[in-house]
Formats: structure tokens, sequence, C-alpha cells
């Protein structure tokens, strides 16, 4: 299959970055690539799914990389993922052997191993320079569970309709659950034995990178946890404190000690992003020296530096995200061809092991087990969102009134740069806007 008909069929079948970005797939195909990398790497502390998901579904995953890579022409075809997810390497193994280029890369108990970029250079040794694509270095990064989408589209044309969710925390029944599009993070609460706390505080995503949500936001194609945690909890606590007292506190507090810089993940391979100095300079109201307001484009967004690095209790990421913000809503673009420096000598005694993350964020506690039910569970009604990726929207095909069957396309992909969305369900359409298509079961 050529890079054309496989990118249509990931288009057509909305596959997305599932492992939170949301790139749609088929973008991603490259002639240029000689590499390939299935991230399983679990950045996240808490999350479980990707690699219960290799572990369940390895031979479909490793046909659909198989598929992606000879249709890119790639030679090689690593599965990046950490050594204790024993039963997911084992899983791998069985499903890959006789596969020609295919090898396991073990990656480092490290945050944060799944940043792709960081990933491509602790599987192959390449740098991704500062602003490009991983592509520039010829290689291609896939996430598990995209991959497994990608494989029920090439072999059955079947659309993304369902998404595996960890939903840990405060629940009395830990868990990871395979659910229809559109469900809402109430019910998948209640399905994990609902809260074990009063006023519980929704969070949607990993820890580092997630966000306070709400019971009443659904499941999108880039969901991959619901946290239930307490108000007091230290994660809860930083994304409740305001941008203006962010920096009124990083203006009095700030004692340029240098350790936001010091274990900066994207600092340490060289790339030219420092907290530090731009700490420095956003909290002095320093104007003339603007190259650290630039270099804020190339801030991950880890968040080490707000949630781990800084003994102060100050937010480096948040500053940034917003100065990032605001220098996009003006016009303003990354900087091309920027230098990147060599990758620091003393990265490997600087970087951050996930038993200490785990520990600083006060999360030990709901460090446990999250056992899978690959059973799909049954919903009474969804809320397909039309923009589930990076990209255009989709555009809403149905009207109310219409019946659909899972898999029929609710959203087609748009011209620019986006995917179709599907139903997740059988039922009829109850509601249709520009951002959403409500289903209601038969």
């Amino acid at each position: 299959m050529d890079i054309k008909a496989l990118g249509d069929i990931l288009r057509q079948a909305g596959v997305v970055g599932a492992g939170g970005a949301g790139f749609p797939s088929y973008a991603k195909l490259n002639s240029a690539a000689d590499t390939v990398i299935l991230n399983c790497a679990e950045c996240e502390p808490l999350l479980k799914l990707h690699r219960q998901v290799l572990e369940y579904h390895a031979e479909e995953i490793v046909f659909a990389l198989d598929e992606v890579a000879k249709a890119m022409g790639a030679e090689n075809v690593i599965i990046a993922i950490k050594p204790h997810y024993k039963q997911a390497i084992k899983a791998a193994k069985a499903a890959m052997e006789g596969k020609k280029g295919f090898s396991i890369g073990l990656l480092p108990e490290i945050y944060p191993a799944g940043d792709e970029v960081i990933t491509i250079y602790e599987t192959t040794g390449r740098v991704v320079p500062a602003g490009q694509l991983p592509i520039s270095v010829g290689c291609v990064v896939y996430n598990v569970e995209t991959m497994l989408n990608a494989a029920n589209a090439i072999r059955e044309a079947k659309g993304v309709t369902f998404k595996y969710v960890t939903i840990a925390g405060e629940v009395k029944n830990p868990c990871t659950l395979k659910v229809p599009l559109g469900m809402t993070y109430g019910e998948l609460v209640e399905l994990a034995g609902g809260a074990t706390i009063e006023n519980p505080v929704i969070f949607a995503g990993g820890p580092m990178t997630g966000f306070i949500s709400s019971k009443n936001d659904v499941v999108t194609k880039t969901s991959n946890a619901i946290l239930v945690l307490p108000e007091s909890q230290y994660i809860i606590q930083k994304r409740m404190s305001p941008v203006t007292i962010d920096l009124k506190r990083a203006m009095s507090a700030c004692c340029n000690c240098m350790m936001c810089t010091d274990l900066c993940s994207r600092n340490l391979l060289g790339h030219p992003i420092d907290p530090a100095k731009f700490m420095r300079n956003i909290t002095g109201g320093v104007t003339k020296d603007t190259e650290p307001y630039i270099n804020s484009f190339f801030c991950s967004s880890c968040g080490l530096c707000e949630l781990y690095s800084c003994f102060q209790n100050l937010n480096p990421r948040t500053l940034l995200a917003q100065t990032k913000d605001g220098l996009r809503k003006a016009g303003i673009t990354p900087p091309k061809d920027i230098e990147t420096a060599q990758v620091h000598k003393h990265r490997e005694f600087r970087t951050v092991p996930i038993s200490k993350l785990v520990s600083r964020l006060g999360l030990k506690k709901y460090d446990v087990e999250c056992p899978i039910d690959d059973s799909l569970v049954k919903a009474d009604k969804v809320k397909i969102m039309l923009s589930q990726s990076i990209g255009a929207p989709s555009v809403a095909c149905v009207k109310k009134g219409d019946a659909v069957k899972v898999g029929d396309v609710v959203g087609e992909a748009p011209e620019k740069l986006g995917t179709a969305v599907h139903a997740s369900i059988d039922g009829v359409v109850m509601e249709v806007s520009d951002k959403y298509v409500i289903i209601a079961a038969k």
C-alpha cells in the first residue's frame, strides 16, 4: 500500500494521535522516514492504558506498524518501552517475531520519556533540532492506541469510535476501561465505583500535563485518564492558582537558583529554552532582551519546572505558556533555523526518576493497579465533539432525527488538516451544532 492510499484510509477513519497531542496520523506519513517508533513510554504517573493496550493487542499494533513502515519505506521499527512493562514487552516480542527491522528500545524510568523528542533521543541517539519535527531526523513517532486504531482502519475500514481511559485517584475501583467516544467523565467515575471523597475534583489527563475538568466533559480521541482528587491535592492547588498571582509571587520569591533550567528536559537536549533566564526577565520587567520570551516557543510544557524543580513553589511553565500564547495572538511565530546546542554533558545525572516524581506530587497512595476491562462499555447517550484533533474541526453531515449506527460518519473530514468523526453507538441524532453531535441509544 502506498502512502496516499494509507493516508486516505487513516483520514477517513479519523485516526489521530491518541496519546494526547491529537495530530492527524495521515499527516505524519513521509517517505523521508527511515525509522518508525511506537511510543509506549506511559510518560505520565498513574496512567496504565498504553502498556495494557499493547499487552492485549500486540498483534494488531505490530501489523499496523509494519504497514506504516512499508508504505513510507522505513527500514526500522522500534517499540519504545520501559523495562518493567514486562507483560507488554513479552507480547510485543511474540507479535514481532519474524518481522524484518523490528526491535525493542528500552527507555529509562524517567519523566518525560514519552516526549517524542526525548523518546527519539533515547532510542536512536538522534537529536531533533529545536522547533523542528521528528521527520527532520528521519523518524515518525506513533502512540500505541493510535496504531491499534490504524489496524482497525486498514483491516476492517473501521472508524475510531472508542477510547481506552484510565480512571484513578479517589475512586473505589481504579481501572482502565474501553468506552465509546462521547461518554461523560462523570459516567466513567461511576463505572469505577464512584468517588470516595466529598467534593472531588475531576482532573483530565496525566498529573503533569492535564487540567481541571468537569463531570459533564466528554471523552474524545485524546482522552487518556480521569483522575479524581481532593481540592487540597498539590497538583490541583497549582492549577487553581491565578496567573496574575503566579507572576506576583515570582516577582517576590524567585531567587534565580537555576533549578528550573538545570532540570529542563528540552534544555538538557540542547534546545534554547531557558526557564531561569525567562523568570529573571519577566520578574524584573526586562523588555530589551526579548530572546527568553521568544524562546518560550521551545518549551514542551512538560511541567517539571513548576511541579518538581522549583522549591519556591513558583509556576514557570504556566508563565511560559501564557507568554507563548500571547506571542501567537500577536502574530509572532517561532524563529526558524535556531541553533541547537550539544546534549548537556551531565544530562544523565539531571533526569527525574518517575518514583521521585510520584512522591513529589503526593500521588504515591494512588499509584496502584488499574486492571483493564477490554469489553466495550455500553452508553445510553454520547456527545461526539466535532473537533477532536489538531487541525480544522470536522463538518457535521447528519441532522436531528437521523438514525445512525456505530462507525457511521457524523462529521466529514475538512479540506484543511483534519479527520472524520464517527458515531460511537447505534441510535438517533438528538442534536447537531457546529461543535458537536448528540446521539441517544435506541
